[in-house]
């Protein structure tokens, strides 16, 4: 396809579809995908031209394939020009795109909450005018870029802002996923092949023009570039391949043919061409403008546009590739000396960038060189911050062999061992690892530390790599092996992380005692750790302070600090002021960075998630959990996830499938001693039993996790399974296990360590309540703990245990109000079962369901939690940060739940659920 006046050939279909995508109604995305030299560039001028007559603002960005490892690159391409609209977003919005342009120093945002604050900004710059933007090689897109505009893209429709993506489908790409509508280009038809040929090359012979059609195979680009290479002495007349070689793909033909142009130039201008292509200037006439930051300016190259190599941006007047693959030939033709020296030039044009530098930097060196070694260290820890974990194990890993010693070289591997690790890149772990050989000395902390991750999340040992955590901290203590602060400290937290999932006493009081024995070495945060992870009973006093104080300044921590410390928060239960920072950071890591502190920041979210009642959620996130672990090989993690899941299954009265899971859980973990899963599993047999009523197999589990008066050290489910055991065994008539078993909860302080201990350990002690006064306050002080929102499954067991409980002593009416709640809850929960038993003790307190009260129980929990928080006169952005969501999705919400509460106004609100309340309506 090329441009004959203002026509173009054989694409007439495809205008006609790229028109309407521009001038119908409302926005969206489009992807026109095809092989090299089909024609998508000459589409998208097309279709930039058809929107700027159309009084549209054109914004177009190109994809760079030296730049598709750096985080944000591309989508800073595309919002530069609309910078002065940032400052008019609010505080939130704007602080997210700071990140991008590199105008503040806060975290990089997770892909939804960057993707949001992007279409805030598209709609606020469409506002005057529609908006089109255009992607250009889609496929070099860094991953981040991609992400967001991906899921900008889908939700795009309605707007007054397009997107529309050039990708190549010869290689693969992140939009490969993201569901976006497709243009596919297919190769031109012989006879606008045929025309296309005749107008560009009107006098090539009649044999020739035969050869290139045949060649050519409707490719336009190849139509334009073969007939000056093919001459009819190479051409033959024999039938032979005139490139010398068969069956080679189109493309590396056409390398052919530029390689042979490339050759012909003196070698300043082949240098000028290989410094611009190995710093990414653009390909096409319309390309080189939308490039932001500083760019290698090619010069002197005129005779590079006289063989059809590149072309003058008729904006800029800087010269630019005239094709991508111009641009691969010319590095692939150069010699290994020729790219250093290009890249060492590039790295001066970069001095004040300091990941382009390093990467220019990096090419550019072959011996040992401290400084360079020094420069690519603190690129690394810069991209780190920015979500590329994966450029920054790359930039380790050079500069480890740019080391001049081999302490430094020893370090820096072993940086590049334990982020490669967190990026569940455990293969490459290992070797990094064993290319730090130094005779004589074959377990470095390095070392180490790569065998326990791959022992530890690919088949579950809690065994064997505990030991050599234990000996190599030994060792770094009493000076048999040299280990820095930093390798200590990774020694010292994946040493805790074993003995959380082995969950043994004596593995558990080993680690404490080496612990001691290190002194001021070990961190004030592994000192948190290591009294959040292993047993809240005995040493989660003051843990819920100790962690918020370190978590005061999320934007000082590395992702897998953000994740430590967030499952310390779970066991204190603080996890839900900090679950909006884990749903900004996950989707990033994800995608470029610590792959396995990302599976844990899920778990940790689908654990507040169950917490809170948000049970379809967590059930999703279960779910993207093990598809996470499955695709990286985590074992231990997809285990992990399956038990979160049979929890939730269990908890929904989903017997089969919590069984099935459970089952599947137990079978793997028990074996190996990975006592945190089975003491999952158990509490999964404990809830699943509940559920259905079978309080003799559920306390028969819950007694496997601890025995009755007393919480087992260092199971982290005995003080979590606390309700269950009570419940269980009140309703077996083991009365005085339950009655002892409270008021161990209460004498070990159990009330004092979070809001959940306090609100489970007094509703225990209501149930366990020897008279009905006791009864009584224990109660209201269950209640007056503040945790109802919060933990609402729990909430309403108590109501139901104390809505019987009164039912018996005062009769009917006075237990109405509590099975009323209790009930209301477990629907909204979608706790099945739950909800079948107290609506059965609530019509044994002769409450009958009317016609009306149809309405609250179509609320879902979500839906209620909106609503109360409404009726006391929170706005829709303040009831958003609450709950974790956009104003617009609050208010989404109400307008559902108006109509079903038979209302038409916020103000009604608080009467409706009022009187719902008063009535006993569930």
């Amino acid at each position: 396809m090329e441009s004959l006046g203002r026509t173009i050939v054989g694409r007439s279909r495809e205008q006609r579809e790229l028109a309407a995508f521009v001038t119908d109604a409302g926005g969206g995305a489009l992807v026109v995908r095809g092989e090299t030299g089909v024609g998508k560039s000459l589409l998208l001028d097309h279709v930039a031209d058809v929107a700027d007559r159309a009084n549209h603002r054109v914004l177009r960005a190109t994809g760079v394939e030296a730049e598709s490892d750096l985080p944000f690159a591309g989508l800073h391409q595309f919002l530069y020009p609309l910078l002065p609209y940032i400052d008019r977003l609010d505080e939130a919005h704007r602080a997210v795109l700071d990140v991008v342009f590199g105008r503040g120093a806060a975290k990089p945002p997770s892909v939804m909450t960057l993707a949001i604050a992007v279409l805030d900004l598209l709609a606020l710059a469409a506002s005057p005018q529609p908006l089109l933007l255009v992607l250009d090689d889609g496929q070099w897109l860094d991953a981040a870029s991609a992400e967001v505009c991906g899921f900008a893209g889908r939700r795009l429709t309605g707007s007054s802002v397009r997107l529309v993506v050039g990708l190549r489908s010869d290689i693969p790409s992140r939009f490969d996923t993201a569901a976006l509508p497709e243009l596919l280009l297919p190769s031109l038809s012989r006879p606008d092949s045929e025309l296309l040929l005749t107008a560009c090359h009107p006098d090539i012979p009649p044999r020739l023009r035969r050869v290139v059609l045949d060649e050519a195979e409707g490719n336009p680009l190849a139509l334009l570039e073969l007939p000056p290479f093919l001459t009819e002495e190479r051409a033959g007349h024999d039938g032979r391949d005139p490139f010398g070689h068969q069956n080679v793909p189109l493309p590396h033909r056409l390398q052919h043919v530029y390689g042979n142009r490339i050759r012909s130039l003196d070698d300043a201008v082949r240098t000028e061409l290989l410094r611009g292509a190995l710093d990414g200037v653009a390909a096409g006439r319309s390309a080189g403008r939308h490039l932001s930051g500083t760019r290698y300016r090619m010069k002197d190259a005129d005779d590079a546009v006289l063989s059809g190599l590149l072309e003058i941006d008729p904006f800029t007047g800087d010269f630019v590739f005239r094709h991508p693959l111009v641009r691969s030939t010319v590095v692939q033709l150069a010699t290994p000396n020729e790219r250093r020296a290009a890249h060492a030039a590039l790295a001066r044009v970069h001095r004040e960038d300091i990941e382009r530098h390093a990467t220019h930097l990096a090419a550019s060196t072959v011996d040992p060189d401290e400084q360079v070694a020094a420069e690519l260290e603190a690129a690394a820890e810069s991209v780190i911050r920015r979500g590329g974990a994966l450029a920054a194990v790359a930039w380790l890993t050079r500069a480890a062999e740019l080391s001049e010693d081999h302490e430094g070289r020893s370090r820096r591997l072993g940086d590049a061992a334990f982020i490669a690790g967190q990026a569940a890149l455990l293969d490459q772990a290992q070797a990094l690892v064993r290319s730090d050989v130094v005779p004589g000395l074959h377990n470095s902390p390095a070392s180490v530390i790569a065998s326990t991750y791959m022992a530890l999340y690919q088949d579950g040992d809690v065994r064997f790599s505990r030991r050599r955590l234990v000996a190599a901290i030994e060792g770094i203590r009493d000076g048999v092996m040299t280990g820095t602060d930093e390798m200590l400290s990774r020694l010292v937290n994946l040493l805790l992380a074993i003995c959380q999932y082995a969950s043994d006493p004596a593995a558990w009081r080993e680690a404490r005692a080496l612990l001691d024995s290190l002194g001021g070495s070990v961190p004030q945060r592994s000192l948190i750790y290591r009294d959040a992870w292993s047993d809240v009973v005995r040493h989660g006093a003051g843990v819920h302070e100790r962690v918020e104080g370190s978590l005061a300044e999320l934007r000082g921590l590395e992702p897998w600090d953000v994740t430590r410390l967030g499952v310390a928060a779970y066991h204190v239960d603080a996890l839900g002021q900090y679950r909006p920072h884990l749903q900004r950071t996950v989707d990033r890591e994800v995608e470029t960075g610590a792959t396995s502190s990302a599976i844990t920041m899920v778990h940790l979210i689908m654990l507040d998630q169950i917490a809170v009642g948000d049970w379809d959620e967590a059930e999703r996130s279960g779910e993207r959990a093990l598809e996470l672990a499955t695709v990286h090989d985590h074992v231990l993690f997809a285990h992990h996830s399956r038990a979160y899941l049979a929890l939730v299954a269990a908890l929904r009265g989903r017997l089969e499938r919590a069984r099935e899971l459970q089952s599947v859980v137990d079978a793997w973990a028990r074996p190996r001693g990975v006592g945190f899963l089975t003491q999952i599993a158990d509490a999964v047999g404990t809830t699943a039993a509940l559920s259905e009523g079978d309080y003799e197999t559920a306390y028969l589990y819950a007694i496997g996790i601890t025995t009755p008066g007393s919480f087992e050290p260092y199971a982290h489910q005995a003080s979590r399974t606390l309700l269950d055991l009570v419940e269980s065994a009140v309703h077996t008539g083991r009365v005085e296990q339950a009655r002892r078993h409270a008021l161990a909860a209460r004498e070990a302080g159990l009330p004092g360590i979070s809001p959940r201990l306090a609100l489970i350990t007094h509703g225990a002690l209501a149930m366990t309540a020897e008279d009905d006064e006791e009864e009584a306050a224990m109660y209201e002080r269950a209640e007056a703990a503040g945790a109802a929102s919060l933990f609402p499954f729990e909430t309403a067991r108590i109501r139901l245990a104390h809505g019987i409980r009164i039912r018996h002593a005062q009769g009917p009416k006075a237990a109405r109000e509590a099975l009323s709640r209790a009930a209301e809850a477990f629907q909204q929960l979608g706790a099945v079962a739950w909800s079948a038993r107290a609506r059965a003790e609530l019509r044994a307190a002769g409450f009958a369901e009317r016609a009306s009260s149809s309405r609250l129980p179509s609320l879902t929990w979500q839906e209620h939690r909106i609503a109360d928080l409404a009726a006391s006169g929170l706005t829709n952005k303040e009831i958003g940060e609450r709950m974790h969501l956009s104003p617009r999705t609050v208010s989404s919400h109400l307008y559902r739940v108006f109509p079903k509460l038979g209302i038409t106004s916020r103000a009604a609100l608080r009467d409706a659920l009022g009187k719902v309340s008063r009535d006993g309506s569930i």
